[in-house]
């Protein structure tokens, strides 16, 4: 079994399902991620002295820790929040299949 380790998820919100696609899409162009999914969701949290809720598009991004910073930067650059979620939870397993399809398609691995 292939060592997995360098596997994450990043996480963001934005306010629209345009926005989500948007920022989806350029993720993919820049070859930051190999998946970017886009699920409907409320969020509640602090903001300003206040707590608010909204309706989100939370995006769910597959790729790798060395992309990490990468993609940060990406997001702050591309991001309509003053202060965007970005998440990375590191994946603890993953098929092989998987795995192999997720290095072939992001920037670093496979001749990318």
């Amino acid at each position: 079994m292939n060592d997995k380790s360098d596997c994450i998820e990043v996480t963001t919100t934005v306010e629209t399902r345009k926005e989500a696609d948007t920022l989806a899409r350029l993720i993919l162009e820049e070859r930051l991620a190999a998946c970017v999914q886009i699920i409907s969701c409320t969020s509640h949290y602090h903001w300003q002295e206040k707590i608010e809720h909204a309706a989100e598009c939370k995006l769910v991004i597959k790729t790798i820790s060395s992309l990490f910073p990468q993609l940060e930067r990406f997001i702050l650059k591309n991001h309509p929040y003053q202060v965007p979620e970005i998440l990375a939870v590191a994946v603890v397993n993953c098929n092989e299949a998987y795995y192999a399809w997720l290095k072939a398609e992001v920037k670093g691995y496979e001749g990318q």
